[in-house]
């Protein structure tokens, strides 16, 4: 065999694990690179997260949005919106709460996840504070109120697109989360919301 094929073949061995790599780097931050993707675009119906409020409100807008709830099979929970929708303007603050009850006859921690719809309001949906943020613990028999405070971006009327957006759904299900071990904060956010 010449030097030429040898040289020939060590490069395409050599490209060939260079794309079974490239491709196994893909595979392993394929999820956190497209929450990332959902997270700063709404696609998909993903809410953002604000660190603040919106700095003014759009008085001739008005959006309603609307609460939907589900528990996931393996968790026995009761979990459900404590009103049905709300009327609001375009970055003014709400905060609404669900209610969980665990029926079962040992501690649950639940996670919640969440979308809304149309898919295309998610980029101007943001959470200020949720309890979807973070795990919560109920005891046997424990119910809480669970708090979530968001505002709908006042720049969705600069958006053509979402002209005819007049109802956002906001939807979470409850699942039992993996970890059983309770969080070290639980529905102190509940509290926290409900006295401000």
């Amino acid at each position: 065999m010449s030097a030429g094929i040898a040289r020939r073949k060590g490069l395409t061995a050599g490209a060939l694990v260079g794309v079974v790599v490239a491709m196994g780097v893909v595979v392993a931050f394929s999820a956190p690179l497209y929450r990332l993707f959902c997270a700063a675009t709404g696609y998909n119906g993903t809410t953002q997260r604000a660190s603040q409020a919106a700095s003014l409100v759009d008085k001739n807008r008005t959006i309603t949005v609307r609460f939907d709830a589900t528990v996931a099979p393996g968790l026995d929970w009761e979990f459900h919106p404590e009103q049905p929708s709300v009327d609001v303007h375009p970055g003014e603050t709400k905060v609404i709460k669900y209610k969980a009850f665990n029926m079962s006859r040992e501690p649950v921690t639940g996670t919640a996840t969440f979308n809304v719809t149309p898919a295309k309001a998610g980029l101007y949906f943001d959470k200020l504070q949720c309890f979807c943020f973070s795990a919560q613990h109920l005891a046997p028999g424990e119910a809480a109120d669970l708090a979530v405070q968001f505002f709908v971006d006042p720049d969705i009327a600069q958006d053509r697109n979402d002209d005819d957006v007049d109802t956002i759904t906001l939807s979470y299900t409850m699942f039992r989360s993996k970890d059983g071990t309770p969080p070290v904060q639980s529905s102190a956010l509940a509290t926290q919301l409900s006295s401000n």
